[in-house]
C-alpha cells in the first residue's frame, strides 16, 4: 500500500482540493446551491438515505442491493449467451457474414426504445427491466466476441497447425486465448451500457433501485440526492470493472508482462 501511494496521492489531492473549491464556490454565492448542492449537503444527504430513506422507509441500501441484483442478473444472462453464441458465429466465416446485418441492427437500436413494448409483453415488474438490460448487453458483448474469434492473427493459428493442433485443441489453446482481451474488453462496454439502460428501466413502475431514487429525487428538487445516486452507480460500475481487470489479469498474466514492457 505504501508503495503505491505516490501514485494515488495526486489523483486524492486534485480530488480534495476539487471539494473543497465546490463547497466554498456555493458559500460564496459562486454557484447556485439547486444547481450545485455544496459537499456538506450531499454528505448529510447520504446521512438521512442511510437512516431514513427516501422515499421515507427506503434506505440507500436497498436501492444499491436492488439495482445490483437487477443489473447482474441482465448482465451475467447477456454474457452466458452471448459468449457460446458469438464463439460459434466467430468461428463460422458463413454463418458471421449471414447474422451481421441482423447484429449491427439490434446493436443500433436503442435498448429504452423498446421500453414500451417490452411493457406490453411482460408488464412493469423485473422481468421488464432484466431483459432490457440482458439486451443491452446481449448485443454489445456478442459484437465483440464474434470479432474477437474472428480477427485472430492467422499465423498464430498457421504455427500452431504446424505443431499438429487442430480442431478443440487448437480453439483451446490458441483462438480462445487470443480473443480473451476483446471479450474482456466487450464485458466492460456491456457493463457500462447496463448500467444507463437500469436507470432509466427503473424510473417507471418501481420506487426502488437508484434510477427510481434519481426519479424521485428530480421530483422534489432533492438535486444532493441525485448527485448521490449518480455517485453510487459509479463506484458500482467501477468496482465491478475492477474485478474485470482483475481476472483477466489472472487468465492472461503475459498481457500485463506485455504493459510492463511497453513501458
Amino acid at each position: 500500500m505504501m508503495r503505491r501511494f505516490p501514485q494515488i496521492a495526486p489523483p486524492l489531492i486534485a480530488l480534495a482540493i476539487l471539494l473543497v473549491a465546490w463547497e466554498l464556490g456555493v458559500r460564496y454565492g459562486f454557484l447556485k446551491p439547486y444547481q450545485f448542492p455544496p459537499v456538506s449537503r450531499i454528505a448529510s444527504g447520504f446521512v438521512e438515505l442511510s437512516t431514513i430513506g427516501f422515499p421515507t422507509g427506503v434506505s440507500i441500501w436497498s436501492h444499491t442491493l436492488t439495482t445490483l441484483v437487477r443489473v447482474l442478473l441482465g448482465y451475467v444472462g447477456a454474457l452466458a449467451l452471448a459468449i457460446p453464441l458469438g464463439v460459434v458465429i466467430g468461428s463460422f466465416q458463413v454463418l458471421d457474414k449471414l447474422t451481421a446485418p441482423l447484429v449491427v441492427f439490434c446493436r443500433s437500436v436503442a435498448t429504452l426504445s423498446l421500453l414500451p413494448l417490452v411493457i406490453v409483453w411482460f408488464g412493469a415488474g423485473e422481468l421488464t427491466k432484466v431483459f432490457l438490460i440482458g439486451y443491452g448487453c446481449f448485443w454489445v458483448m456478442l459484437s465483440n466476441v464474434i470479432a474477437g474469434v474472428r480477427y485472430v492473427d492467422p499465423v498464430l493459428v498457421r504455427a500452431a497447425r504446424t505443431f499438429g493442433l487442430h480442431g478443440g485443441e487448437l480453439f483451446r489453446r490458441v483462438v480462445l486465448p487470443a480473443a480473451l482481451p476483446r471479450i474482456f474488453a466487450g464485458a466492460r462496454m456491456a457493463l457500462g451500457v447496463g448500467f444507463m439502460v437500469i436507470v432509466g428501466a427503473e424510473m417507471i413502475g418501481t420506487i426502488e433501485g437508484l434510477g427510481a431514487l434519481i426519479m424521485e429525487a428530480r421530483t422534489f428538487y432533492r438535486s444532493e440526492i441525485t448527485i448521490i445516486g449518480m455517485l453510487i452507480i459509479g463506484v458500482i460500475g467501477f468496482a465491478i470493472s475492477a474485478g474485470l481487470t482483475a481476472l483477466e489479469r489472472l487468465l492472461l498474466p503475459w498481457a500485463g508482462n506485455l504493459d510492463a514492457v511497453r513501458r
